[in-house]
């Protein structure tokens, strides 16, 4: 069993700066999958930025050149540095684990932090 906890959301002016934490419990090797999501009320979630094996990383188009995703394996953490935020970032953040065991995925999710940025 996996559980993710974030923290490091709250509010912030617009162009400031929030660094993001999902703490993982349980058994997670360096070649999962984890990411980080946001939900605003009325919207689906939508990938915020996600690393896989080997570090290689991707990100939605909103965010990039702005937002890096990072993961410290030693700490089974992963990390997301918010720079230059924008009134548009403002949603629930979600850290996202998806593991593959065998022929089986698992998804686990956070509970979630909210990130307000003002105008």
């Amino acid at each position: 069993q996996v559980q993710l906890v974030e923290s490091g959301g709250g509010l912030v002016q617009a162009g400031g700066s929030l660094r993001l934490s999902c703490a993982a419990s349980g058994k997670i090797f360096s070649t999962d999958s984890m990411g980080w999501y946001r939900q605003v009320p009325g919207k689906p979630r939508e990938l915020v930025a996600a690393i896989a094996s080997g570090d290689r990383t991707n990100y939605a188009d909103s965010v990039t050149d702005r937002f890096t995703i990072s993961r410290d394996n030693a700490k089974n953490t992963m990390y997301l540095q918010m720079n230059s935020l924008k009134p548009e970032d403002t949603a629930v953040y979600y850290c996202n684990a998806r593991l593959i065991r065998g022929f089986v995925n698992y998804d686990y999710w956070g509970q979630g932090t909210q990130v307000t940025v003002s105008s």
